[in-house]
């Protein structure tokens, strides 16, 4: 009776080793073990727009400090474990809505297409999407005595949104 009770309790702590293929959040990281230091320089910018680059970097700087213990530094440090580049390829905004009384556009779509390289310290590359796209919509004021200018702030949610995806890329993909 013994011999089958500890074969039992050997049995159940073997499957449990096993497992059963899934793994939690962070588990399957792109990041090297014992990574400590993460640079993420100011992204580079292939559009004519202006800012769009530190609002971004300025995300997902944000985003590493905030879900991570990652120290986390502006520049290229070359002591850095690893590096993510960021490169904005292009940032268009449309029309989505006209108003026919003033002959303007009322709505607008914000498209902003971003590529990213994470590389490890000896160069290896760890993460790389060359085709992040990402849009927010935004009203216009008609009123020119309280006119504000919304596209900024749309940028800024829509950078939230990338920093939110690309780190949980980086940190979380299955």
């Amino acid at each position: 009776m013994k011999a089958a009770a500890r074969w039992l309790l050997l049995s159940l702590f073997a499957l449990s080793l096993a497992g059963c293929g899934y793994h939690s959040v962070g588990a399957a990281t792109h990041l090297p073990q014992g990574t400590r230091t993460l640079a993420v320089p100011v992204f580079a910018i292939r559009t004519t727009n202006n800012h769009t680059e530190t609002i971004m970097t300025e995300a997902v700087v944000r985003e590493f400090l905030t879900r991570t213990r990652l120290r986390v530094v502006p520049s290229s440090d070359a002591a850095a474990d690893a590096v993510l580049h960021g490169t904005i390829l292009s940032q268009t905004v449309v029309p989505l809505t006209y108003n026919s009384q003033t002959q303007e556009s009322s709505s607008f779509l914000i498209t902003i297409v971003v590529a990213v390289k994470l590389t490890a310290q000896d160069g290896r590359l760890l993460y790389s999407n060359d085709n992040y796209v990402f849009r927010q919509q935004y009203q216009s004021t008609t009123d020119l005595t309280t006119y504000l200018e919304e596209d900024p702030a749309a940028v800024a949610r829509l950078s939230r949104d990338f920093a939110r995806a690309l780190v949980a890329d980086i940190l979380e993909s299955f």
